[in-house]
């Protein structure tokens, strides 16, 4: 009967660290996807669209032409 009492017991103890290391996994598992999910977000509001990129790349040529230019001015004379 002791031995029984303590088998079980010890199944008891065993079955609720099973219980508890789950609820730990689910846990942690639940904060990474919340952390994901901002970071998601986050890059959802700091992405540039290729117009965007297009855009700023062309201003960027248009003044480097004109640098360019008053170069070639200023080398010519």
């Amino acid at each position: 009967m002791l031995i029984k009492m303590e088998m079980t017991s010890l199944v008891d103890m065993l079955l609720g660290l099973v219980a508890a290391g789950g609820a730990w996994w689910m846990s942690e598992t639940s904060k990474e996807q919340k952390r994901i999910n901002i970071l998601l977000n986050k890059t959802r509001e700091e992405y540039a669209s290729k117009d965007d990129v297009r855009s700023d790349m062309r201003n960027v040529m248009d003044a480097l032409h004109r640098v360019e230019d008053k170069l070639d001015k200023v080398l010519s004379k």
